[in-house]
């Protein structure tokens, strides 16, 4: 993977964390750098950490399906990517009362919530004998970022961005999980 492939992942690995942060940052009155840091932090580790735990699940396996990485890892990505497209583009339902503050297990179990979709992409990236701390690392420094972004956002945006967010989170997978199956398809005829 190049160093475009793999911002543009840790982009769209961050995009449902941004989603949550502007949610988290719109229940807070008057977010402050130092909440919007702290949260950044928490999310952007734990969205470190999911994709070595998939890598090395995903390393176990490997062996035993290496005809089939490209295949697997495309499917892996696309139907994160469709899955968070239809998240983005289901009305928000929720009713909650704002809370005083967050938590730092209310953000922890958040951040794992969103988290989900990175250790999946670390099972599919095992497969494709990538270097993974530098894409956890780009990963959790671009979750990171763009939490802290969206929980100063948040309270201005509302959850209309959230949507948007999740929508191109989405096709960035897609598009991710298509690439890596034209570049292997592609090298087999030439």
């Amino acid at each position: 993977m190049n160093i475009l492939s793999v911002f543009l992942l840790a982009l769209a690995m961050s995009a449902d964390a941004f989603a949550a942060a502007i949610g988290k940052g719109a229940m807070l009155h008057r977010p402050r750098l130092v909440e919007a840091l702290r949260t950044g932090i928490i999310f952007g580790s734990i969205e470190a950490v999911t994709p070595l735990i998939g890598w090395g699940l995903g390393r176990m396996a490997a062996g035993y399906v290496t005809a089939w990485d490209h295949w697997i890892a495309f499917a892996i990505l696309s139907i994160l990517g469709v899955r968070m497209i239809w998240s983005g583009l289901k009305p928000d339902t929720s009713d909650h009362e704002k809370p005083r503050s967050h938590s730092f297990a209310l953000l922890a179990v958040t951040a794992l919530g969103t988290s989900i979709d990175a250790m999946s992409v670390g099972v599919s990236l095992a497969f494709l004998d990538v270097d993974i701390l530098p894409v956890a690392a780009m990963i959790g420094i671009v979750t990171c970022i763009m939490v802290s972004i969206g929980v100063l956002l948040g309270r201005m945006l509302g959850s209309a961005s959230k949507h948007s967010a999740e929508i191109i989170g989405g096709m960035l997978l897609i598009g991710i999980g298509s690439l890596i199956l034209y570049q292997h398809l592609s090298s087999l005829t030439g």
